[in-house]
């Protein structure tokens, strides 16, 4: 069991929010405690609102998830008398099934419940398993969306409409600096996770159709290892291209603001995805962002404006839109500035207020 443990990025020319304190407790995957683990949304806003003064606890740092579970269930009845309202970080795959367990135990406890909705595979679950996606979701008092992209396919189910908040996930500015690229080198960086639903193939793919034209590019590819890595490194080998991808492993924040300033252009290969935050650092790192158009992606890159777009697993279309930033370098500088202002909108002074209103709801709804 958890008390409040982790880490996030100190905001502290913030300051805190004057409504009501509730009692918090995060619910999901709290993992970035543990070496090699990424620090998750949840764990970075239970941190802030932990230095803004609410009274926090957050449950399971454990990577496996049936231990996870279990502390999980162990930790809310442990706690249940000094909780207002248990937030969970509802994913979807495997890991959906932990908020609908942990939920029908707060339901049971009589424990008021809110959910922020996290990654692109929820909309293929709600489709699939609508009744158990919908009885899951409709156990929470409130509903958070991190894009529009979620609240519209969410906001398909009527019981769920006027619960959904559209609240974005937050960055810490700050610990981003910014440097403008109105010209740029074909230096590419791709940072997720060595899965397929991450497709990094496509990224070594791209750099091969984008040698043809400009042979000194180069690709790092970074991110957490969960399969993938030893077959991607062996096609680039294969392809030749051994001296021109690196591989960086996983990038702590030092290691991250290294990498994003060494390199030019940013590419996101998803098959599937949603509000993406290595998207979102891209831009506050100043990176033009080369995407994918899948998902929530389009919801939160316009084509030409913030990003550019490109078909699922097209690697040449990557290619020829990397070569039109080479070639055009006021659309660069343009992609480069408009991906900071979108960063900057999900400033924690911003979307504090966001979570600010919702807890006043949540909390008028609880005395009524």
């Amino acid at each position: 069991m958890d008390t409040l443990n982790i880490k996030p990025p100190s905001f502290s020319t913030i300051a805190p929010a004057k409504v009501a304190r509730l009692r918090l407790c995060f619910v999901g995957p709290m993992l970035g405690v543990n070496p090699g683990w990424v620090t998750s949304q949840g764990e970075i806003l239970a941190g802030l609102l932990h230095e803004a003064g609410y009274p926090v606890l957050a449950t399971s740092h454990i990577p496996a998830r049936l231990p996870r579970l279990a502390d999980t269930l162990r930790s809310l009845v442990a706690w249940r008398k000094e909780i207002d309202l248990v937030i969970h970080q509802v994913y979807g795959g495997n890991g959906f099934a932990i908020a609908d367990v942990a939920s029908a135990l707060c339901r049971q406890l009589g424990l008021r419940q809110a959910g922020v909705l996290h990654g692109g595979a929820l909309p293929e679950l709600a489709q699939k398993k609508q009744r158990l996606v919908r009885g899951v979701l409709g156990r929470l008092t409130a509903v958070v969306a991190p894009s529009p992209y979620l609240a519209h396919v969410f906001g398909q189910f009527p019981e769920l409409a006027a619960r959904i908040h559209v609240i974005p996930n937050v960055l810490d500015i700050e610990a981003y600096p910014y440097r403008h690229r109105p010209t740029i080198a074909p230096r590419l960086l791709w940072m997720r996770t060595f899965q397929e639903l991450y497709n990094p193939q496509m990224a070594v793919d791209a750099l091969v159709e984008l040698r043809q034209t400009h042979p000194a590019a180069t690709l790092t590819m970074a991110g957490q290892e969960k399969g993938l890595q030893a077959t991607i490194m062996a096609h680039a080998a294969a392809l030749g291209l051994s001296e021109a991808v690196r591989f960086a492993g996983f990038l702590g924040p030092e290691a991250k603001a290294h990498e994003f300033a060494a390199h030019d252009i940013y590419l996101n290969t998803n098959h599937v995805d949603n509000m993406p935050v290595s998207v979102l650092e891209a831009g506050a790192f100043g990176l033009p962002v080369v995407a994918t158009a899948v998902g929530g992606i389009p919801h939160l890159l316009r084509d030409g404006q913030t990003g550019l777009l490109v078909p699922d697993g097209d690697a040449t279309a990557m290619a020829e839109a990397v070569r039109r930033l080479l070639s055009e370098p006021e659309l660069a500088a343009a992609l480069s500035a408009n991906g900071r202002r979108l960063a900057e909108s999900c400033g924690w002074a911003t979307v504090r207020d966001q979570w600010a209103v919702l807890f006043d709801e949540v909390y008028h709804a609880r005395l009524a």
